[in-house]
């Protein structure tokens, strides 16, 4: 039987008098299912990450995560089971810690390496990831001389560090060029279909980012859900048109999905 991994019922995030960042969100994500978010700049998808992070509290509805519910719930006890690769994470990732150590460090939750004692079994883990995302050579040098690809693969072999029950990734494909990008949604791909992975939310822009593998999609504008469910069904040329207020053709080819303008 399959649990509930990620719950929101109602969920609304307000800022101020006037701006509503998310409106009335339902959301239901089980064990197993690699969901991914799309929608415009300013939709809510950031917004919809830092609740599921834990980063952030609703301004109403309710969340639970992982069995336990946002507000009644320590959540530096929940955090280490939720993995999440972002810009805001890689952008406080001092540039002169060495790459092995910005996965090692993952294990105590600290962005930097200090005193903290590590046992053999965290430093195999943090080894075996980075072989397992082809950095490993790179385990010596400066994050901050690192290519943006291969930062990337650094900072989602960390966000797997603690074997999480849930991975977030927020626009992994960002600021890579087209052969980068092919290269990371080979990888995710491995990810996403590889059983024995955490349940998956993936944030993107682009529809040839969305790795073979994903099983549902959530459409976002204004803060509200446009569509959600099974991504065969939802990732609809209607649907994503809704989404982004402009007539689309959604294509699926070869594994792959890509969308243009009607016009």
């Amino acid at each position: 039987m399959t649990s509930t991994v990620a719950k929101l019922v109602d969920v609304t995030v307000r800022r101020g008098v006037a701006a509503v960042l998310l409106n009335n969100v339902n959301l239901e994500i089980t064990e197993g299912e690699r969901w991914v978010i799309i929608g415009p700049n300013g939709a809510g998808k950031t917004t919809l990450l830092a609740i599921l992070s834990t980063q952030l509290y609703p301004s109403a509805g309710t969340v639970s995560l992982l069995g336990e519910t946002l507000g009644k719930v320590d959540v530096f006890g929940l955090r280490p089971r939720i993995g999440i690769a972002s810009s805001a994470v890689g952008a406080r990732i001092p540039g002169r810690e060495i790459v092995s150590d910005v996965v090692l460090s993952a294990a105590y939750g600290v962005l930097g390496r200090w005193r903290e004692a590590y046992d053999a079994t965290d430093v195999a883990q943090a080894n075996h990831l980075l072989d397992d995302w082809q950095v490993d050579h790179l385990s010596g040098r400066y994050f901050g001389t690192l290519s943006d690809g291969e930062r990337k693969r650094v900072e989602i072999a960390r966000a797997l560090m603690t074997d999480p029950e849930l991975l977030l990734l927020d626009e992994p494909g960002a600021g890579l060029d087209l052969a980068g990008r092919e290269d990371l949604v080979r990888s995710l791909a491995q990810l996403c279909l590889d059983p024995s992975s955490p349940t998956i939310v993936l944030v993107t822009h682009h529809l040839e980012e969305i790795p073979l593998g994903v099983t549902h999609v959530l459409l976002l504008n204004h803060g509200q859900v446009v569509a959600a469910g099974p991504i065969a069904t939802t990732l609809t040329s209607p649907n994503l048109s809704e989404t982004y207020e402009m007539p689309l053709v959604v294509r699926y080819e070869d594994g792959r999905w890509s969308a243009r303008s009607a016009a």
